[in-house]
């Protein structure tokens, strides 16, 4: 039987053709071959390397025992230290009624495409699950042009051009910064024009923050303090407390977008009911914060940062092109310079190029096409999170407590990532 033409098969026309997530898909593949023996670097997967803060471990097991089905909309202690959260850390009024809880910011923006009927517009290049939940959901994606000169950051102008030959049409803007893919950030400047435009086209702004408290100097601001009307912040636990596999996201909604709050808890009612209810308690201790809490954050910051500039650095001089990043823990390297060589090798592809890399060094990274740019854009997203975030916190707060973080900080603490720069420069010397 021809399973592709039996009807009982007829897979939704949306989904045929997507592939699995390519983050997920590159640390399936890097585990595998990591099980046949293979050293395998994994700068793929965006996960935090750092673990999740001992108190918030510890307040998950003191609620292990939590079993009742809660509020679709969330646990309203866990809402109520959200909106504390967010008047400390963005100086804005939040009530607890205004927090949304999901099981991960992912099935959030899910949730918000299928509630609001609108276009999404997504800076190029941009996280890899944005536009297959557009297309997943029916919705059409505009990516928005930007530009290496400026850190592959969105201007106000650009924005202006794609909305203002439909002024009226329901828009969501994504923005989401620090970046995933590049590690850039926005100025105050530069987020109060974009807020200038979104006003003027009323778009819905889905500001993602899932970074912010990841921002190298400490310094992130929300867009919503120049658009606190338009603007949904999203943010969760995965990046900032290391808690990725927990899957606790949640959105900060302005009280003048209530209905759609109210739409996509109504969908969430109809899925997944309500999240996991011990994971639910325990985040309450982590966005509740404390002086353990900015210890955590002030030591990831500093490791991330000389992490970053350290990969930076290397990556320059064996002759990419790539911006220094300014949180997060991704950098995004452009190796165009390098393509009549790679041509000799019939590597014209950013998928041949990491699949090549992959191959020949055992680093795993993930291509250019897909964070939205053309197969033959010679760049790559790289992670730098391949080293013991433990070992790394330990030895910043400890040894190093006192003293800038150098490279033999780095070479110390996190010489799977020096090992990767030193492969990545001997086989792009080999072409």
């Amino acid at each position: 039987m021809d399973i592709q033409n039996d009807h009982r098969y007829a897979i939704n026309l949306n989904v045929r053709g997507i592939q699995p997530s390519a983050t997920l898909r590159i640390n399936e593949l890097s585990n595998h071959l990591k099980s046949e023996g293979k050293d395998i670097i994994k700068l793929g997967l965006g996960q935090s390397p750092f673990p999740v803060p001992d108190r918030v471990v510890e307040a998950l097991k003191e609620h292990a025992h939590e079993k009742d089905y809660l509020p679709v909309k969330g646990l309203k202690g866990l809402r109520e230290a959200i909106a504390g959260y967010i008047r400390r850390s963005e100086r804005m009024h939040c009530t607890w009624e205004d927090v949304l809880i999901g099981p991960g910011s992912k099935e959030l923006l899910f949730m918000l495409q299928l509630a609001y009927y609108g276009d999404l517009l997504i800076p190029r290049p941009s996280w890899v699950s944005y536009a297959p939940q557009a297309r997943i959901i029916g919705r059409s994606v505009h990516w928005l042009p930007t530009h290496a000169e400026n850190n592959w950051q969105l201007t106000a102008e650009e924005l202006d051009i794609i909305c203002r030959d439909d002024p009226s049409r329901p828009r969501i803007l994504i923005l989401n910064y620090p970046s995933n893919p590049t590690g850039c950030t926005y100025t105050d400047d530069q987020l109060l024009a974009i807020a200038n435009v979104a006003r003027k086209y009323r778009l819905i702004l889905l500001s993602d923050e899932i970074y912010g408290e990841v921002h190298f100097e400490g310094r992130h601001k929300s867009i919503a303090r120049y658009y606190p009307e338009g603007t949904i912040i999203s943010t969760g636990l995965s990046k900032w407390a290391g808690a990725g596999g927990w899957r606790l996201g949640t959105f900060i909604f302005p009280r003048e977008l209530r209905p759609l709050q109210d739409a996509m808890a109504i969908i969430a009612s109809e899925t997944y009911t309500a999240t996991s209810a011990p994971i639910q308690h325990a985040a309450i201790a982590a966005f509740n914060g404390g002086d353990d809490i900015d210890e955590y954050l002030k030591q990831s910051r500093r490791v991330l940062k000389v992490v970053g500039e350290y990969m930076h650095r290397r990556l320059s001089d064996m002759g990419a092109v790539v911006q220094k990043p300014e949180g997060a823990f991704y950098l995004f390297p452009d190796f165009s310079g390098f393509r009549e060589q790679l041509a000799s090798k019939d590597i014209k592809t950013s998928q041949a190029f990491c699949q090549a890399l992959l191959e020949n060094t055992g680093v795993a990274i993930l291509p250019a096409s897909d964070f939205g740019f053309v197969p033959d854009h010679l760049a790559a997203r790289l992670a730098f999170v391949d080293f013991d975030g433990a070992e790394s916190l330990e030895l910043a707060g400890g040894d190093y407590a006192e003293q800038e973080l150098g490279d033999d900080f780095v070479k110390q603490a996190c010489p799977r990532l020096v090992t990767a720069m030193d492969k990545m420069e001997q086989w792009l010397n080999s072409l």
